[in-house]
């Protein structure tokens, strides 16, 4: 997976489950279809949580990767 330019960049670090899906709910619900959504977290549980809420929600996971204790995904919103 090939990192993106995201449209919006959420902050959830020193957030725990299940904060980081709420607001990354709340926050990909105020964007437009085909825009990128970056949550940054450092919750361990999150690396299956952000995943699962994307796929569950009809959304895409474009990218995940650990980068200096920081866990970065990029969602694409489908609808």
């Amino acid at each position: 997976m090939e990192r993106a330019v995201p449209d919006r960049v959420l902050d959830c670090l020193g957030q725990y489950c299940p904060m980081p899906v709420l607001l990354a709910r709340q926050a990909i619900d105020e964007m437009a279809a085909g825009q990128v959504l970056e949550v940054v977290v450092n919750d361990r549980a999150a690396e299956e949580d952000i995943p699962r809420w994307a796929k569950r929600t009809g959304h895409s996971l474009v990218y995940i990767a650990w980068d200096d204790g920081r866990l970065v995904f990029q969602v694409r919103k489908e609808q």
